[in-house]
């Protein structure tokens, strides 16, 4: 077979394949790439010495475009023959549209004890049950150590090993796709993990023109960038062509510095939608942005990057300070009036939309125009993997709110206008915490984290001990989620809540409608209730823990599903909710 590199740095590049070693050819008609045919098989293993490196001292690098470190990201790479990899015929993808999704956010390492895609598809049946259209996978590239939140991956290629490398992921979609759900899986493009990233070796994949929180950004715009994005381009594209995994999110999209006239975002967009024009399988790109531009969900066609949809940070900012009363860093804003933060959001998208943000010290955002915007070009969520792991001490929602208000976020996102997501263990109320763990092998890196982790919450006010340590092995095993819990009779009643509202979000299509003008929202900001209106369905959120009268009209509704026991409204179309309740009603 023929093993290709690019190595433009170099002046000279040499294979090493098992225990033969291999001298490379320049290519003629690809500057800077080299490349060797050679003898091999699945499971073969390779790298590349670069600069004279045949010598038997030389440092042999794994290939950045390999597909398997089995042996972690120092390793040699091992090839993969995705033929014998993926089935045929394997099972068909979910054909259900984004704007009727219902996403699932899960951590492999932590959804189950045994952190594997093997374990974790053997609860898939739950998910079913729940009634979700999608798993989102966090990122799954190989990081240094066992347990992280993969946002440290340096081989954008590979899998992690210890969750059971290519051929179980591929195992986990074949079995998401027979269970009818989804696959998408986040992919980090902005920067690489601080340990365990060979690249610079091989080309200009970075860059000082830009700097991000990580450091020197991805060379994106600067001489050699066009090959860094056929690298980054060609990964997301092999996720949804080699295992036929149906949609990825792309993290922190605004640390993308690029500068380039066409911008690597908006050629990723449009090259998944060719790919979906080819297989005949709905594909679709779901940003994180913090920038409040609608600009990064327009399409092409009208001047916009044309991704399918983005987070919606600020809905949940606004959702969260109405049910917490908390205040704090970016909170500030929306903690003045929430219901009015929240009402904004659920017919403007944007909280910030030209706006001052005092966390930022600046205005903030863009407007969008939500008759022509789409409801299903936002993500709407109660809780996700940085809403819960960046808190100091990985505190959910549940350790802190009655059922009753838990009841009722879950009642507003999954009624609400924007495609809901949920994490993991959330419909159950779990109790377990979901904290910031890590298993950096290398001690000063490790000691760095620690430390700086400690030193971040001590500025607000938190004491050392209090801040679990990343690195400590239980950290990691108080995050995984109790399987035990849902079976409990507090937690089986919230999850029989979530249930029924997904059910009811796929029987009613006014709960679907992408219109987001057609949108009305009512609140009481003193008495704490809110309610919405979506085509002929209404929506009454109590957040009070008093009881409250509200004014419908005489629109003849019926209760559909309710927290607590409520009565239909009467003639005078008044409806009387208990104290921290929610009641989903239609005609």
């Amino acid at each position: 077979m023929q093993f290709e590199v690019w190595a433009p740095l170099t002046g000279h590049v040499a294979m090493r394949l098992d225990d033969a070693t291999y001298d490379m050819a320049r290519d003629p008609d690809r500057d800077g790439w080299w490349f060797v045919e050679a003898p091999a098989a699945d499971g073969s293993r390779y790298g590349f010495l670069l600069d004279g490196g045949s010598s038997a001292g030389g440092v042999v690098r794994p290939d950045p475009r390999g597909r398997r470190l089995p042996t972690g990201p120092d390793g040699l790479s091992a090839v993969v023959d995705f033929a014998a990899l993926v089935p045929e015929p394997a099972a068909p993808g979910p054909r259900t549209p984004l704007q009727d999704a219902v996403l699932y956010e899960l951590h492999v390492g932590t959804f189950t004890p045994e952190g594997t895609f093997d374990a974790a598809a053997a609860r898939l049946a739950h998910l079913a049950g729940l009634g979700v259209t999608h798993v989102e996978l966090m990122p799954v590239c190989p990081f240094p150590g066992r347990h992280g939140w993969g946002y440290d991956g340096v081989a954008p290629w590979a899998v992690h090993e210890p969750y059971g490398g290519p051929a179980g992921l591929a195992r986990f979609v074949e079995a998401a796709h027979a269970a009818g759900l989804g696959v998408v899986l986040d992919v980090v493009h902005n920067h690489l993990g601080p340990s365990g990233n060979h690249l610079p070796a091989f080309g200009a994949y970075f860059t000082d023109t830009h700097h991000t929180p990580w450091g020197a950004a991805v060379n994106l715009d600067a001489p050699g960038s066009d090959e860094v994005r056929a690298y980054f381009l060609g990964s997301a594209l092999a996720w949804l062509r080699d295992y036929r995994i149906d949609g990825l999110r792309l993290d922190a999209v605004h640390a993308l510095v690029d500068g380039r006239a066409l911008s690597f975002l908006e050629e990723l967009a449009a090259a998944v939608d060719e790919l979906a024009a080819e297989t005949g399988r709905p594909l679709f790109l779901i940003a994180e942005s913090d920038q409040c531009d609608p600009r990064t969900t327009t399409p092409r066609a009208e001047g916009g990057l044309g991704l399918h949809a983005q987070w919606n940070d600020d809905f949940h900012h606004a959702l969260h300070c109405a049910l917490t009363g908390e205040s704090q860093a970016y909170y500030a804003d929306f903690a003045e009036a929430p219901l009015t933060a929240l009402a904004k959001t659920m017919t403007r998208a944007f909280f910030h939309d030209g706006t001052w943000s005092s966390f930022r010290g600046r205005t903030h955002g863009r407007p969008l125009d939500r008759r022509r915007t789409r409801a299903h070009r936002f993500l709407g969520y109660t809780q996700t993997h940085d809403q819960i792991g960046n808190r100091a001490i990985g505190d959910r929602l549940a350790a802190s709110l009655s059922p009753g208000l838990l009841a009722c976020a879950a009642t507003v996102a999954l009624t609400g206008p924007f495609v809901p997501m949920l994490f993991m263990g959330e419909e159950w109320g779990a109790g377990t915490p979901w904290q910031y763990f890590t298993d950096h092998p290398d001690p000063e890196l490790a000691e760095a984290v620690r430390t700086g982790r400690r030193r971040e919450f001590a500025a607000h006010g938190w004491k050392a001990e209090e801040i679990p340590d990343p690195q400590d092995p239980a950290t990691r095993d108080r995050s995984c989620l109790d399987w035990a819990e849902p079976e409990r009779p507090g937690h089986a009643r919230l999850l029989a809540w979530y249930r029924t509202l997904v059910a009811l979000r796929r029987t009613h299509p006014d709960l679907r409608d992408p219109d987001l003008a057609a949108v009305r929202v009512a609140h009481d900001e003193e008495r704490r209730w809110l309610t919405f209106r979506r085509g002929d369905v209404r929506v009454v959120v109590n957040l009070s823990p008093d009881p409250a009268t509200i004014a419908l009209g005489r629109n003849g509704v019926r209760v559909l599903a309710s927290w607590e026991p409520v009565h239909h409204p009467g003639p005078d179309g008044r409806i009387h909710v208990p104290g921290e309740s929610a009641v989903v009603l239609a005609p």
